[in-house]
């Protein structure tokens, strides 16, 4: 029976001469009325429902300074290691210990490049490159001593993203689809925009660092693409009228529910969902990109006319989209990886972020989304205070991260690296403690949200121990 399905609809493909590539994120439903009828039978409502206890955030935007930004160079005022310049680091700190490509070499102290200034009440130390986000002192947490495992860029970024290094692991804003659902049917849940910046080598980003994993295919990750055609192959192919289209994916369709009475795939349920949601988002996505309602000083404020790919349009994109329900956003700004020329390159690459980042902070202030939403800035891991040339190589055992939103206490600082800012040492965060502290705002305790697959229970948060960071919380 299965054989007859599968040959019935490859030769319903052939003999109609159209590919089903184009048609696959197009409408199956008739009308305006008949998709309204059906709104609340899409949205997707979550396996953790209730939640394991009251939640403080609805969304969460992800910040990824793909590359890895140095802490010395953002958030992590190092006055002995300014003073040692050009000495040899401390054996006692980095004897046996891994680096990238500075093994074997001579390990140099290199100074901090730029000076730290105080901003807001609280005071907090931010490196002068970023006087905007610096403004926002009162408002963010600065988390200075994270650590992590992968020392180079593709499985440390696998790890941020899924809690393992291994490929194949749903990512985070795929577990939270699945625990929470979505709360928008006319676009995806979980939206990734990418950029490259100009102040540094640009690392590639694998699709895969959004993906589902074993989780069903529903849950992962969409890329939105800031220039062109925003989602591809969205639009009808030219020629193909509406009426034709929509009898293709008609009959398609009453194929893949004939073949799912069959073998109960719900990767064919999935299927079927998602023409669905591509039939909304054929009016949804050309608002949402479309940027003449937004005003002259929104634009000039996030320091962009949008549509041109950056990070500061993208960053405003960001902000739309979290204002129609989408629950994940995370945004990929690639220029970080500054193994020579740091002083140079941070010059160019915190001018990229800076603004736009302080402008979509104040933006969600503004417009009410802040208290419910969780901002995160930051790399997969930063950069050694040993000189590689005029740059600093990957570094793994301390590094810095910006959090942000209404459940962060805002205007303090947590943990610390030691004086040379070498490894993590006073009240350490792993990634694995942030997704945890990501799930309890969430609502969701991570030790109780699994997913069996192949006779195992998986979680974001690994069989190791993970805390959450109940300091930082408000």
């Amino acid at each position: 029976m299965s054989n007859y399905w599968e040959t019935s609809r490859r030769s319903f493909l052939r003999q109609t001469g159209f590919s089903l590539g184009p048609f696959a994120l197009m409408s199956l439903l008739n009308s305006e009325s008949k998709a309204a009828d059906n709104n609340s039978a899409d949205l997707h409502q979550g396996v953790v429902s209730p939640p394991h206890h009251p939640p403080k955030v609805k969304r969460v935007i992800h910040l990824c300074m793909a590359g890895g930004p140095s802490h010395l160079e953002t958030f992590d005022e190092k006055p002995t290691l300014k003073a040692q310049h050009g000495q040899p680091m401390p054996e006692s700190l980095t004897k046996g210990q891994q680096v990238a490509q500075l093994q074997g070499r001579e390990l140099k102290c290199f100074a901090p490049q730029f000076e730290f200034e105080s901003f807001g009440e609280s005071g907090q130390r931010v490196c002068s490159l970023f006087p905007q986000m610096g403004s926002l002192a009162d408002d963010v947490c600065l988390v200075r001593s994270m650590h992590t495992d992968q020392i180079n860029h593709d499985p440390a970024h696998t790890l941020f993203n899924t809690g393992s290094a291994q490929a194949g692991r749903p990512s985070m804003g795929s577990w939270l689809l699945y625990g929470l659902g979505q709360e928008c049917n006319d676009l995806p849940g979980y939206v990734v925009l990418t950029s490259v910046g100009k102040g540094g080598q640009a690392q590639p980003i694998a699709a895969r660092q959004w993906h589902s994993g074993f989780l069903p295919s529903r849950y992962q990750g969409v890329q939105f693409h800031a220039t062109g055609a925003p989602v591809l192959y969205l639009n009808r192919p030219d020629g193909v009228s509406m009426s034709q289209q929509q009898r293709l994916v008609e009959n398609v369709n009453k194929l893949n529910r004939g073949f799912d009475d069959v073998v109960t795939d719900p990767e064919i349920a999935t299927r079927i969902g998602q023409y669905e949601m591509a039939f909304r988002m054929q009016s949804s996505v050309p608002e949402l990109m479309d940027l003449s309602g937004e005003t002259a000083e929104t634009l000039e404020a996030y320091g962009t006319q949008g549509g041109d790919g950056t990070y500061a349009s993208n960053c405003l994109l960001a902000r739309r989209l979290l204002e129609r329900g989408v629950r994940c956003v995370q945004l990929y700004h690639r220029a970080w990886d500054h193994h020579g020329g740091i002083k140079r390159s941070m010059e160019i690459t915190a001018k990229e972020v800076d603004q736009a980042t302080a402008a979509l902070i104040r933006d969600l202030k503004q417009r009410g989304l802040f208290d419910d939403t969780l901002i995160i800035w930051g790399g997969e891991f930063g950069r050694t205070p040993m000189a590689q040339g005029s740059g600093r190589d990957h570094h793994i055992k301390g590094f810095s991260m910006l959090l942000s939103g209404g459940a962060v206490q805002g205007g303090m600082s947590y943990g610390s690296t030691d004086e040379f800012g070498y490894a993590a040492q006073e009240n350490p965060v792993h990634v694995r403690d942030l997704h945890a502290t990501l799930l309890h705002l969430f609502g969701i305790n991570h030790k109780k949200f699994s997913y069996r697959f192949q006779g195992l229970d998986f979680r974001l948060t690994g069989v190791e121990e993970a805390h959450v960071v109940h300091d930082i919380l408000t």
